[in-house]
């Protein structure tokens, strides 16, 4: 009965020790998620923030059509 209760003793501990350890993880995992969010939602402010000329849209482009028919009429 001793060994018995010994076994279970040590099977406790060992438990004890895993949930820390899984617990000290997720802490240390949260801790990382956290900062990545912070990091996208500053990149997404500082995108934001950047001047429209400096990041021209679509339309402002010349389809590449137009640019080889302009480059063959020479």
């Amino acid at each position: 009965m001793e060994a018995r209760l010994e076994k279970l003793e040590l099977l406790f501990m060992e438990q004890e020790q895993t949930l820390e350890a899984l617990s000290r993880q997720i802490y240390l995992q949260q801790k990382d998620i956290t900062s990545a969010l912070l990091e996208i939602e500053r990149l997404n402010e500082k995108l934001k923030s950047i001047t429209p000329s400096a990041v021209g849209s679509q339309a402002d482009e010349t389809p590449p059509r137009i640019i080889e028919k302009e480059i063959f009429k020479c």
